[in-house]
């Protein structure tokens, strides 16, 4: 197969086919004439897409924050009680509640270099047992985030500093982000066995992903 030179020339022979999704954006687009495995896959999107963007606001509080600790400790040399757990917390919740995100949008570090060289119907279910892997490990790391929730909630615990906030509210964002992100791989799994999500991130604009 071949692609079109992008300086205009003739196609060049033996160069890749394969060209990266770009997104959120061109993911939903490839869902919306699936049906209601369709909607379903758009909807999931729709909800990482939305953690995500908390995510980014926690960023900026964060940024915000650690603006103001600087401004009260070194400029009007006043003790921080409260910054520093703060963006500690705010850091954590935006590392999880991101996550989904990142998935749908392959903004993981991915080493691809068996995949470009596989066939579509080899490379698509290569996906799918990457994808139940990973959706096995975060499975697992919700439930145990959930219990630490679930003991923080019950005990009352809290973080035993002078601001003194309760720990339960810092650990549900592991469950939380972790339960998303199964949830987002479920959406994956199904989309790669219905053919609306090409495998890894990669289609070929030529040859299409169908194995």
């Amino acid at each position: 197969m071949t692609r079109k030179n992008p300086t205009g020339g003739h196609p060049a022979a033996g160069a890749p086919t394969e060209a990266p999704v770009r997104g959120a954006a061109d993911h939903a687009a490839r869902a919306g004439a699936a049906g209601a495995v369709g909607t379903f896959v758009r909807a999931v999107a729709a909800v990482s897409t939305a953690f995500g963007m908390l995510s980014v606001v926690l960023l900026l509080l964060a940024v915000f924050v650690v603006c103001h600790m600087v401004l009260v400790r070194y400029v009007l040399v006043e003790s921080v009680i409260w910054q520093h757990e703060f963006v500690t917390y705010s850091l954590i919740a935006a590392t999880f509640l991101g996550s989904p995100y990142v998935l749908l949008t392959y903004g993981h570090v991915n080493v691809d270099l068996l995949p470009h060289y596989l066939p579509p119907g080899a490379r698509r279910w290569l996906a799918v047992l990457a994808s139940i892997l990973g959706l096995m490990f975060c499975a697992y790391i919700t439930w145990q985030g959930w219990y630490f929730f679930h003991e923080a909630w019950v005990d009352g615990r809290t973080a035993g500093t002078v601001w003194n906030p309760p720990l339960w509210v810092p650990y549900l964002t592991l469950p939380l982000g972790m339960g998303l992100v199964c949830l987002q791989y479920v959406a994956q799994i199904v989309a790669l066995i219905r053919g609306i999500e090409p495998p890894f991130g990669i289609r070929d604009p030529i040859a299409g992903d169908a194995p």
